[in-house]
């Protein structure tokens, strides 16, 4: 099953529209390369640790969106009054279908594939003085049985002492993988001393996602300009996406034989509720997340998705 070149062409074309100015703005400087080297030499090293899992919401029954997990190591240093911020990281997504208890024959042709996705890359942001910020980067992976999805899953839930999975035989087959993404902020407004929103644009392009959205953030508290300040504040995050191509839906862009695949929602909502704390040398932030269906035959009523969201992080002085 292959996204309409249409489809693959809108997106990526929204996204590029988006970022080209912001691009223009955080990079005037033609030694770029040297910029980064700078940052990670001299920059203040932080360690991030993110997990998405449905389990931490106490559920028994797995489904879609079922785990993921992140480790990200940067370097930010001040430059003018913002921030730069130059790393890597690796991570893991597992996705299965409403019911892992139910064995091969008993999934229905509408129900979301097993698919794992495990990469890894580089990233590079900028962080402004009007609260506006620019995210960027590219990952390398595997799609598929390398992904190593049955075998996290299988082990994790004896650990916590859930059902073992049933349908791995049916899971997406393997293709290697390159998304390159973007993240941009025009700036934050301000709308109290405690409370402000921010506006931002978003997109993936490559072999496993294409996809280009929109979101807004609003946030109450203590409030933070730069990530690196003290701050302690509920959020808000709303966000829409147009969906081009999703491989954990449809396989592989290039790969074929795919025993069960399924067409994604082409546009794709997502909430998100929660709080974070930060105070050097240490930050933690917590929300869930619900995110409407991503399979294009199943409704909201069967496939909507609710998971938590954790992310800890340390700076060390």
């Amino acid at each position: 099953m292959r996204a309409p070149i249409s489809a693959l062409l809108f997106v990526t074309c929204l996204f590029a529209a988006a970022m080209a100015p912001a691009v223009a703005q955080a990079d005037t400087s033609s030694s770029f390369w040297r910029d980064v080297q700078n940052v990670r030499q001299h920059g203040r090293t932080t360690h991030i640790l993110e997990i998405d899992n449905d389990s931490l919401l106490f559920r028994k029954r797995d489904g879609f969106y079922t785990s993921g997990a992140r480790y990200s190591q940067q370097y930010a240093l001040r430059n003018g009054g913002g921030l730069n911020i130059v790393g890597w990281r690796v991570g893991q997504e597992i996705y299965t279908p409403s019911d892992i208890k139910l064995p091969p024959a008993a999934i229905s042709p509408s129900d979301r594939p097993y698919a794992g996705w495990l990469y890894g890359g580089l990233f590079r942001a900028t962080h402004f003085t009007d609260g506006g910020h620019l995210r960027y980067g590219f990952d390398l992976g595997c799609l598929g049985p390398c992904a190593g999805g049955e075998w996290v899953q299988t082990r994790l839930h004896r650990i916590i002492d859930q059902p073992q999975p049933q349908g791995w035989s049916l899971q997406v087959r393997n293709e290697p993988g390159v998304v390159l993404y973007g993240d941009y902020a025009p700036r934050h407004w301000l709308l109290n001393s405690w409370l402000d929103v921010t506006p931002s644009v978003h997109g993936r392009f490559g072999n496993i996602f294409t996809d280009a959205g929109a979101g807004l953030l609003l946030r109450a508290g203590r409030l933070n300009l730069l990530p690196d300040e003290t701050t302690l504040h509920g959020f808000v995050r709303l966000d829409a996406r147009a969906v081009g191509y999703n491989a954990t839906l449809q396989g592989g862009y290039f790969s074929s034989g795919n025993p069960h695949t399924v067409a994604p929602k082409r546009l794709v909502g997502e909430a998100e509720i929660g709080v974070a704390w930060n105070q050097a040398p240490f930050a933690l932030s917590a929300s869930i997340v619900r995110r409407s269906t991503e399979v294009r035959d199943l409704s909201n009523a069967v496939a909507a998705e609710n998971f938590a969201r954790l992310l800890f992080s340390y700076t060390p002085r």
